[in-house]
C-alpha cells in the first residue's frame, strides 16, 4: 500500500503509463470490500476508472506483479538496511499476491481472491535473496492476515528462504460473535485453546515459527477482553504474559502491557481517531444499533484502544508530552503508570520471563505439544528438549480448579509461578489467573 500522495500515485494520477502500472486500475470494480468497510476500489481521478485499496481508500495496493514494483520496494529495505537497520515487520504482507485479472469473489468479502495466493511465496523468496538473505543476523516477521496453518509453515521454515516468523490473528477473533468484530461477546476459551494447539504443534512438528503476542496495534488490550481486571489485573497479566513467552515460537511485547496497562474508557466518539472504529461506528447505526449501544461496542473493540499515550507518570498526559497528545490518555494512567509498576508484580514477571528464556533452552529451542486438552479452564502444554521436559498450566479463570499432576512432573520443581509458595502434589490447586511451570531436567 501506498498513500495517494504519494509521488507515484500523483504520477498515475496525471497520466503516467509507467506508474499506473504501479497499481491496479480497472474500468469495472469487484465485489471485494475494504477491511475499513464500503467498496475496495474508490474512483482514480476522473477517469471513470477505480484504483484498489483494501484498506483505507487513501492507501492503493501496490503491484507486485509488476518488477519495477518490486525494484523499488526492494530498494527501501536495502536503504534502512544499509543504515544498520536488522530487523522489518512486513504488513500484511500476504495479500500482495493479486491475479493478473482481478475479478468478483462473492465469498468472505473477496478475500480468497487475494489471500495467501502461491506466487506470494515466489515474492518472498525474492525479496529474501535482493535484500536481507545474506544477513544471519537479520530478523523479519510477517503480519499474515487470514492466514493458515500451511502457509505460515512456508512462510517462516528456514530452508525456504522467506522470512523468520508470521503472526496470525486466529486467536485474537475468539471474541467475535459469529465472527463478526463489531460485537460484544464472552471470549470463547475452547477456541481459543484449540487454535493455540493446533498451530503450536503443527507449526512444531513442521519447521515453522510462529511470533506470539497478545497486544499490538491494531487490538483493544489483551486484559479487557480476556481477564477480570477489576480483581485480578496484576494476575492475570502475568498469566496471559506466561502463557506465550514460555511457549515455542518468539514472543511480543507491546508498548504499556508490561505494566498492565488497559483500555483508556473513553467518554464519546469524539474521543476516537482511527478510521476504522468511526466508520464502524456508522455502521453500527446503519444496522439498527443504538447510539449507546454502539458506542459501547467502539469502547470494547476499537483499535484506538491500544494507542493511547504510554503512562509514564501521574503527571499531565500520563508524562507523555507537554504538548496535546493524537489521543487522550487513558483514565487509569494515575494508578497504572510506569513509575507505580517499576517495582510491581507484572514489570518484575515479564523481566524473569525474559531472562528465563534467555538462559533456559528448552524455552526458546523446545519443541510443543499440547495437554489437558479437556480442561474447561486450563490451557496447558509441555515443552520437550532432549531429556528435558517442562509442562505449563495457564487458569484462564477467576476461580480455583484442581488438576492433577503427571507423575514424571510431581518430582521436578517450579520454574515459575506467578503466586507464592506453590508446592507439588498428585493434586493442585491452581489458584485464579495462576500460571505455573514446572521442569523436569
Amino acid at each position: 500500500m501506498i498513500s495517494l500522495e504519494h509521488e507515484w500515485f500523483q504520477k498515475a494520477l496525471a497520466g503516467d503509463q509507467y506508474y499506473q502500472d504501479f497499481f491496479f486500475i480497472q474500468n469495472q470494480p469487484t465485489d471485494w470490500l475494504s477491511k475499513f468497510g464500503g467498496s475496495a476500489w474508490a474512483p482514480f481521478g476522473d477517469t471513470g476508472k477505480y484504483y484498489l485499496h483494501l484498506f483505507d481508500e487513501t492507501q492503493s495496493d501496490l503491484n507486485w506483479r509488476n518488477p519495477n514494483v518490486r525494484k523499488e520496494l526492494f530498494k527501501v529495505v536495502n536503504f534502512w538496511r544499509d543504515k544498520g537497520v536488522k530487523g522489518f515487520r512486513f504488513d500484511v504482507i500476504n495479500l500482495i499476491g493479486k491475479d493478473e485479472v482481478l475479478v468478483d469473489c462473492p465469498e468472505n468479502e473477496g478475500k480468497p481472491a487475494y489471500t495467501d495466493k502461491p506466487i506470494v511465496h515466489d515474492y518472498l523468496r525474492m525479496m529474501n535473496e535482493a535484500t536481507f538473505g545474506s544477513d544471519g543476523s537479520f530478523m523479519t516477521v510477517g503480519e499474515m492476515s487470514s492466514t493458515t496453518i500451511d502457509n505460515c509453515v512456508l512462510y517462516s521454515a528456514p530452508e525456504r528462504h522467506e522470512l523468520s516468523m508470521a503472526f496470525n490473528f486466529h486467536h485474537l477473533k475468539v471474541d467475535y460473535e459469529d465472527g463478526q468484530k463489531w460485537t460484544i461477546t464472552p471470549f470463547d476459551f475452547e477456541e481459543l485453546k484449540r487454535l493455540y494447539h493446533t498451530w503450536g504443534k503443527e507449526m512444531s512438528e513442521r519447521g515453522g515459527w510462529s511470533a506470539l503476542f497478545w497486544n499490538n496495534h491494531d487490538q483493544p488490550r489483551a486484559l479487557n477482553r480476556f481477564v477480570d481486571i477489576k480483581n485480578f489485573r496484576n494476575e492475570g497479566a502475568t498469566m496471559l504474559a506466561a502463557s506465550i513467552h514460555l511457549s515455542r515460537g518468539t514472543p511480543y511485547i507491546y508498548m504499556g502491557e508490561e505494566i498492565g496497562m488497559i483500555d483508556p474508557d473513553y467518554d464519546s466518539m469524539a474521543d476516537y481517531v482511527d478510521v476504522e472504529s468511526i466508520n464502524a461506528y456508522q455502521m453500527l447505526l446503519d444496522q439498527g444499533e443504538s447510539p449507546e449501544q454502539a458506542f459501547k461496542i467502539i469502547q470494547a473493540k476499537s483499535r484506538d484502544n491500544s494507542r493511547t499515550p504510554m503512562q509514564w507518570d501521574a503527571s499531565e498526559n500520563a508524562g507523555f508530552s507537554t504538548g496535546t497528545p493524537w489521543l487522550k490518555v487513558g483514565k487509569s494512567y494515575k494508578d497504572i503508570n510506569v513509575e507505580n509498576e517499576i517495582d510491581g508484580p507484572i514489570f518484575k514477571f515479564y523481566k524473569e520471563l525474559i531472562r528465563l528464556r534467555k538462559e533456559i533452552p528448552i524455552i526458546s529451542e523446545g519443541s510443543y505439544q499440547p495437554a489437558f486438552e479437556d480442561s474447561q479452564q486450563v490451557y496447558a502444554f509441555e515443552r520437550y528438549l532432549d531429556v528435558q521436559k517442562l509442562l505449563v498450566l495457564n487458569n484462564f479463570y477467576g476461580s480455583e480448579v484442581e488438576v492433577a499432576i503427571p507423575a514424571e512432573y510431581q518430582a521436578g520443581h517450579v520454574l515459575l509461578s506467578n503466586y507464592d509458595d506453590t508446592e507439588l502434589a498428585e493434586k493442585i490447586i491452581l489458584k485464579p489467573y495462576q500460571t505455573l511451570a514446572i521442569l523436569v531436567k
